[in-house]
């Protein structure tokens, strides 16, 4: 639910025009978050897979969150094209 909700909300600030900001919150949310994170949980943890598949839950969910709030901002609409 949450990966769609942000993929939803993160491709209609990109189709405003603002490109910047969705490609910072995927840059953020999946090397800066989800990657380490997976090696966190499955390497250090030894968790294996499950690990990877709970970054990546984590990861897109937060990136959702951080979504839902720029959106909610509305900086999105002031954007030059």
């Amino acid at each position: 639910m949450f990966y769609g909700w942000g993929m939803i909300l993160s491709q209609a600030i990109n189709g405003a025009g603002d490109t910047r900001t969705p490609t910072l919150l995927n840059f953020i949310f999946f090397w800066l978050v989800e990657t380490p994170l997976a090696a966190l949980l499955a390497l250090h943890l030894g968790w294996g897979q499950t690990g990877v598949y709970w970054s990546v839950v984590i990861a897109e969910s937060a990136m959702a969150v951080a979504a839902m709030w720029v959106f909610k901002r509305g900086k999105w609409k002031t954007v030059k094209v």
